[in-house]
């Protein structure tokens, strides 16, 4: 990578320090107004099993560290047997999760909306009463790494989120490094540090000069990129596209997370049209016009109807390899 991505002064590392495991959480209780699968709700925000923002422990347990507008956040949500859903949350950003939480577990979220045209997504709709389209009302955090996943396979991508994460983020408040020890939770770096991330970085953590390069231009712009959490999805993804190297996939996978849209239709990946060619038609070889003439019953609702057909299991089974991993840091 050239010269070009250094700028005069470059990111420090964070100091690795233990998280203040005696500072007080804030804490909220809210019952959701209908059945709530807290997995399979909040997964869409897990980058890779070794995601430094996320965890989902043995104990029903699901943990966030984010960076909202109030600054980081840590958030640790459980289910109750009674159908409640308790949260504590820490740092200066835990009050703002907690205002949210709502939002983000689905509650603007309308399955019932949702009409499924094939006994397929019908049988997997009723099999997962509890899915619902989280919110998160944050856009960078989504963004980032779906820039970073365009076009290398998803073990690429998760590698440079961790690996960048780690070294350029800081460690969550509460009590993570007593949970989770020295590979903690983190919450990612704010724009002016992944603005300040020098070149060698990014080819060490294998993000090729294309992809450095619109997360850059993006970050420099990050005030208005949050803008399209609060608009409708047709100005959302056309701000988020007004960045060269942002396209309708990648706004598409930003705001699905981010804006908790239902029609947000992934246009553009190497294996959706397959899968769900695969499962409505028995076509595993559709490209993505024919996927969105099967698609076109659920308008409003695509996004939804391709995560039932994901989770219905009906996927075609691998005919060829995998795309071949590359390693640009080697170079």
């Amino acid at each position: 990578m050239a010269g070009r991505f250094v700028p005069r002064t470059t990111a420090v590392p964070h100091q690795q320090h233990a998280a203040d495991a005696s500072a007080p959480s804030r804490e909220r209780t809210w019952t959701p107004p209908g059945p709530l699968d807290l997995r399979l709700v909040l997964s869409p925000l897990r980058r890779g099993p070794a995601d430094p923002t996320y965890r989902a422990l043995s104990d029903g347990s699901f943990w966030r560290a984010t960076r909202t507008p109030a600054g980081p956040g840590t958030l640790r949500v459980t289910a109750a047997r009674d159908g409640r859903i308790e949260a504590a949350a820490w740092g200066s950003g835990a009050q703002w999760l907690l205002d949210r939480l709502p939002a983000l577990l689905g509650e603007g979220d309308d399955p019932g909306a949702f009409r499924p045209r094939h006994r397929l997504v019908a049988a997997t709709q009723h099999s997962r009463p509890g899915l619902r389209l989280l919110r998160t009302g944050l856009v960078m955090e989504s963004l980032i790494p779906s820039i970073l996943e365009q076009k290398v396979t998803t073990d690429e991508a998760y590698r440079a989120w961790r690996l960048l994460v780690r070294r350029y983020g800081t460690p969550a408040p509460g009590p993570t490094n007593a949970l989770f020890g020295a590979h903690g939770l983190y919450v990612m770096p704010d724009a002016r540090t992944w603005s300040l991330i020098p070149s060698w970085e990014w080819h060490r953590s294998g993000v090729d000069a294309k992809r450095a390069t619109t997360i850059l231009r993006a970050v420099r712009v990050a005030r208005r990129m949050e803008e399209a959490a609060a608009m409708e999805l047709p100005e959302a993804m056309a701000r988020l596209e007004l960045i060269p190297g942002i396209g309708p996939w990648t706004a598409a996978e930003t705001l699905q997370r981010s804006n908790g849209a239902a029609d947000a239709i992934t246009v553009g990946d190497l294996h959706l049209p397959g899968i769900v060619g695969h499962a409505l038609a028995g076509n595993r070889n559709a490209d993505d016009e024919e996927m969105l003439a099967l698609l076109a019953p659920y308008e409003g609702q695509r996004h939804r109807a391709t995560r039932l057909i994901m989770l219905s299991g009906h996927i075609p089974p691998r005919r060829a390899p995998r795309m071949t991993p590359g390693d640009i840091a080697r170079l």
